[in-house]
């Protein structure tokens, strides 16, 4: 009996520490803080008049003050509410580096960066929180590395945060694992591209201007008729970009996916993720 309790306590610690981190409730309400804040960020441009005078670039270090705050409160969060230590943050710090690493290589060349695909596996092991907060580190620490800091990079690290987050939050590997999991992850990476482009559009459309009556942002305007431009906009000068992203993510986890999502759930054991629940007794 002792072997065979021995036996099942160990398949619990492996099976429990593969899984995601899991979100309690400061961590969801530190998201929820994060989202209406990048909401009204990306969105109030749509709903403000001729006369307001639109600049993102007057906007974006405020955002930037805000972001940082927020983003060490969903980190502490995390940690105090899954039991785990600085392995964890190192690992975040690891990750976040390789991935700033990774988006030079592609010098932003039709769309293709390396680095999505690294987001939407990374994800998947460290679950929707820390996940978050890798996209957004990821994306800082790139724009530091490839001197691209500007009004556009809070925006940038925002919609990050937000595309690693998503592979978080899709269904558990106890749920599916092997090569339905695998697909699930590049088809999640391939519409995540599309969307972390129209986001990032959203930001550098309304302050774009001269580009003709038919995808030109209107301060003022109707919504519903700027959103169509808008939609027009994203068809005529990112359709393709987007595209090469897409295509690159899902090129990328078909072939590397299996070894680096091992990889990364062997890494998430060893700084015990998620670690406390895998050793309670239920007589305890």
């Amino acid at each position: 009996m002792s072997g065979g309790t021995g036996e099942g306590r160990a398949a619990g610690v492996r099976e429990g520490a593969a899984r995601p981190v899991r979100l309690g409730p400061k961590s969801v309400a530190a998201l929820a803080l994060i989202g209406a804040v990048g909401v009204v960020a990306f969105g109030w441009p749509l709903l403000a008049d001729a006369g307001s005078g639109l600049a993102h670039a007057r906007d974006a270090p405020w955002l930037f003050a805000a972001l940082l705050p927020l983003l060490v409160a969903v980190v502490v969060a995390t940690i105090s509410e899954s039991g785990m230590d600085a392995k964890a943050v190192a690992m975040l710090g690891v990750l976040a580096a390789v991935g700033a690493a990774l988006r030079p290589l592609g010098a932003g060349t039709a769309g293709l960066e390396p680095m999505f695909f690294l987001m939407v596996l990374s994800g998947r092991v460290l679950g929707p929180g820390f996940g978050f907060v890798l996209g957004s580190v990821t994306m800082f620490a790139s724009a530091l590395l490839t001197g691209g800091v500007g009004p556009w990079m809070p925006f940038q690290m925002l919609s990050m945060g937000w595309f690693t987050m998503g592979a978080g939050l899709l269904p558990g590997p106890d749920r599916l694992r092997g090569r339905a999991e695998l697909a699930m992850l590049a088809v999640y990476g391939f519409l995540a591209a599309f969307a972390y482009g129209t986001v990032m559009n959203l930001h550098g459309w309304t302050i774009i201007t001269g580009m003709g009556s038919g995808i030109s942002f209107v301060a003022g305007d109707p919504l519903h008729e700027n959103l169509v431009r808008f939609l027009a906009y994203c068809a005529a000068t990112s359709l393709g970009w987007d595209l090469g992203r897409a295509a690159l993510t899902v090129v990328l986890t078909a072939a590397i996916g299996p070894t680096l999502l091992k990889a990364l759930r062997r890494a998430t054991r060893r700084a015990a993720f998620d670690a406390r629940p895998a050793f309670e007794r239920p007589d305890a």
